[in-house]
């Protein structure tokens, strides 16, 4: 094994441990509340940290203002299989509210959806008022892998290309914030993710038999690609594309990104007290059973 294959695998497991450390940095006010990275290989993993934090407090402020106004908010994330959307959703949602910022990530259309008007199951999930919708895939399911794979008709891919920037154009002028992310890797990025994936048993699930058939068709997808953001790429919806070759620059790039893209404001609030408890002379607890107890095997 090469010398920087080996590093690359090994930051390809640190960015799993990593996932862990994120939580463990919740209260990473000072210095030494943090991690001990002070080795050069990992002084990066440092500075994503505590940038990270401030991007996830903003996401927080932009959580606030979006309730606060009612603002529909709808971000939809594409690219390759493995490009990291998944990824970049995961920091998105990991300190909001779930009954706020939600993620749509839609399996294969049923019979009966697929007889209904094409864009018709994703309108459902759009947004309503003082609601963020990340989209893992979206519509645009039909321009890439429904192309490539042969899922649906020329006639159908025609058609949709030529009516999505209507469709968006509709739901810019409803008061929805559209944000459209296209994820970059390369040839070589993918087949190296698809590899880790393959030998770790925690991200094997990850690996569908979809996945496999779209790396033997990489230019083909290129070409559906490249189609899609030609014909789809409006004033009104443009796309953004993100170099995301290295996971966590990706993450922090789009992230403050979407930042930029919402007219945001700090919501104050009110100062929070926390009122006394109440106590009754009469109450007693009642001892649960031990049976009812987790055992303590840690």
């Amino acid at each position: 094994m090469s010398e920087e294959l080996y590093s690359r695998i090994r930051d390809e497991i640190l960015d799993s441990i990593d996932e862990e450390l994120e939580l463990e940095l919740e209260d990473a006010s000072t210095e030494n509340a943090r991690p001990n990275l002070a080795d050069r290989e990992t002084r990066f993993r440092r500075q994503y940290f505590v940038e990270l934090l401030k991007l996830q407090l903003e996401l927080v402020k932009l959580q606030d203002w979006v309730v606060a106004t009612g603002t529909r908010v709808a971000v939809l994330f594409e690219g390759r299989d493995a490009a990291g959307k998944g990824g970049v959703i995961k920091r998105i949602t990991q300190r909001l509210n779930p009954r706020v910022c939600r993620v749509v990530a839609l399996p294969a259309p049923s019979e009966r959806e697929k007889s209904q008007w094409y864009f018709q199951r994703y309108v459902n999930h759009l947004p309503g008022a003082g609601e963020i919708a990340l989209f893992d895939r979206s519509w645009y399911n039909r321009a890439g892998v429904e192309r490539v794979m042969g899922f649906c008709t020329d006639r159908e891919y025609e058609q949709f290309l030529r009516t999505t920037p209507e469709f968006e154009r509709m739901l810019v002028d409803s008061g929805i914030i559209l944000i459209k992310y296209w994820l970059s890797i390369t040839d070589e990025e993918q087949q190296f993710r698809f590899q880790c994936r393959i030998n770790d048993s925690l991200k094997q699930w990850k690996l569908s038999p979809m996945d496999l058939e779209s790396r033997k068709r990489w230019e083909q997808y290129t070409i559906a690609k490249e189609i899609m953001l030609e014909r789809t790429h409006t004033a009104e919806a443009p796309w953004w594309i993100v170099d995301a070759v290295d996971k966590k620059r990706a993450r922090l790039n789009c992230i403050g990104h979407f930042l930029s893209q919402v007219p945001y404001t700090e919501v104050q609030s009110k100062s929070i007290e926390l009122p006394p408890r109440e106590r009754s002379d009469d109450y007693q607890r009642i001892p649960m059973p031990e049976r009812m107890f987790v055992p303590s095997l840690f």
